[in-house]
């Protein structure tokens, strides 16, 4: 159950417990909490609607009075079915067990709490992986907008394969990058979050095992996992993945495909050198393990840009290339792309008109405006002069903070710093505390299991007096 966002109105004659009452015995006959449904706890309710845990308790108990609601020691308390004008009707479906029987899995529990936090007022999020909304480029956004007349030929669905022109502009943008690759190439998706679920629908088996990094962004969501795959990590350094061990760890798997972020690594925020660059491209291609190759951070260089992309060396069409607007322009946008093989592309393509008949046309045309103005590269200067302040900002509050309890890596690029706290603590505990006091932290056990000392710390999307602030006050926390 997600976050409840009514609360009781405290200037009603209407008593605090009885508006409770009312509101939750309103969910259940509307059909919105069904048979099974369970309630949130005591605590957790009388947290949401700002009142004493007696009244939440009053309310529940009324609630149980008329056969709606019922409380098992150990199960929670759930909806049930014992009312009169609810057993004269027909069963109703105990939509739990769809909800349970459904093939795609949940977030992990950690992810849901994070995603609902993120929305609460007064939040600082301290992990959170998108530009500050002080960064985002309202103004030449809507300036973008108002261009799309002249070109807006129709307001129906794109082409398979995404915009023409789009692609025809990509093309351009990743010349500049030292890859060539034409339009047919090229598959505009809804974000690289989606091109990641096309590939493990329409490219791999049922049981096939993954390689990655370790750790990885790729563990916090189910993309691979709920279409029946394993992921398994390879070791990194302060230079990025291991590459000696790719042919240890592809034969002992089994492997199908290496999944890899080269640039600016999330969560790690490393960068792969140009050495071990061409020492993966050798080895996968000896091993014919194909790769993803996600690169929707490369733009986000601070000091220097980034050595090129694995797929500029991809003379055998092994690489599946990832890029991605939601870092640098707009989340909101939902603009991405896949670079491969043209079998490839025309499979994928065909998958995603059967899933949702092409990315939003009018985010395809702004997409390409960007490009085609020049505006994209004029952002971008902009960008990387922000995030070299805040990123230094940053460690130097981590230097004046964290020197006693912590080590972390010095970022070239990117979003984050991969904080390693050294005091053994709880890293629920610690996030428990600090989502109290305000701050919403990412546990770097989202990203490796075994990460249980680490937190992913950005400096791109909070305020940077707040980051200073919740640095601040997260090292008081961690040394109670």
């Amino acid at each position: 159950m997600q976050h409840l966002e009514w609360k009781p109105n405290r200037s009603s004659s209407v008593a605090l417990y009885k508006q409770i009452e009312k509101y939750i015995k309103d969910k259940i006959i509307n059909g919105e909490w069904t048979v099974g449904t369970k309630i949130p706890s005591q605590r957790v309710l009388a947290e949401t609607f700002g009142v004493n845990r007696s009244t939440v308790v009053t309310a529940l108990d009324e609630l149980t009075a008329l056969g709606l609601i019922e409380g098992k020691t150990g199960g929670g308390t759930k909806v049930i079915n014992n009312t009169w004008n609810l057993l004269v009707s027909n069963h109703p479906p105990d939509w739990n067990s769809y909800v349970k029987a459904g093939s795609y899995q949940p977030n992990l529990p950690a992810i849901q709490d994070i995603n609902e936090a993120e929305f609460r007022p007064n939040i600082i999020r301290l992990g959170t992986g998108e530009l500050s909304p002080e960064l985002l480029p309202y103004k030449k956004m809507q300036d973008v907008f108002q261009r799309l007349p002249n070109r807006m030929a129709s307001l129906g669905y794109e082409e398979p394969k995404g915009d023409l022109f789009l692609r025809q502009q990509l093309t351009e943008h990743l010349k500049k990058i030292g890859i060539n690759a034409s339009p047919a190439s090229i598959l505009i998706v809804s974000g690289a979050l989606q091109a990641l679920q096309l590939i493990s629908i329409g490219l791999l088996n049922r049981g096939s095992n993954i390689l990655l990094e370790k750790p990885s962004y790729l563990y916090s969501v189910q993309v691979f996992q709920s279409a029946g795959m394993r992921l398994y990590g390879v070791p990194m350094d302060e230079t990025g993945l291991q590459t000696s061990l790719i042919k240890k760890y592809k034969k002992q798997y089994n492997a199908s495909l290496l999944y890899t972020i080269p640039s600016f690594h999330n969560p790690a925020g490393v960068l792969l050198t140009e050495e071990k660059r061409k020492q993966l491209m050798a080895i996968c291609e000896q091993e014919s393990l194909p790769i993803i190759e996600d690169d929707v951070y490369r733009d986000l260089w601070i000091d220097s840009p980034p050595p090129n992309p694995l797929k500029k060396e991809d003379k055998n069409g092994m690489v599946l290339y990832l890029g991605s607007m939601s870092k640098t322009i707009s989340p909101g946008l939902r603009i991405g792309w896949i670079v491969g093989p043209e079998a490839v592309i025309e499979r994928l393509a065909d998958i995603k008109m059967q899933t949702d008949y092409g990315s939003s046309s009018l985010s395809q045309w702004a997409a390409a405006e960007w490009f085609s103005s020049g505006l994209y590269d004029e952002h971008m200067c902009y960008i990387r002069e922000q995030l070299k302040i805040r990123r230094n900002a940053t460690v130097r509050s981590l230097e004046k903070h964290f020197t006693d309890i912590a080590t972390w890596n010095f970022p070239k690029g990117g979003f984050y710093v991969w904080v390693h706290l050294t005091p053994s603590l709880s890293i629920r505990e610690l996030f428990e505390k600090a989502l109290k006091e305000g701050i919403l932290l990412n546990p770097g056990n989202l990203y490796d299991r075994d990460a249980i000392q680490y937190l992913r710390i950005s400096y791109a999307y909070a305020p940077l007096s707040d980051i200073e602030d919740a640095i601040a006050r997260l090292a008081i926390i961690a040394n109670k």
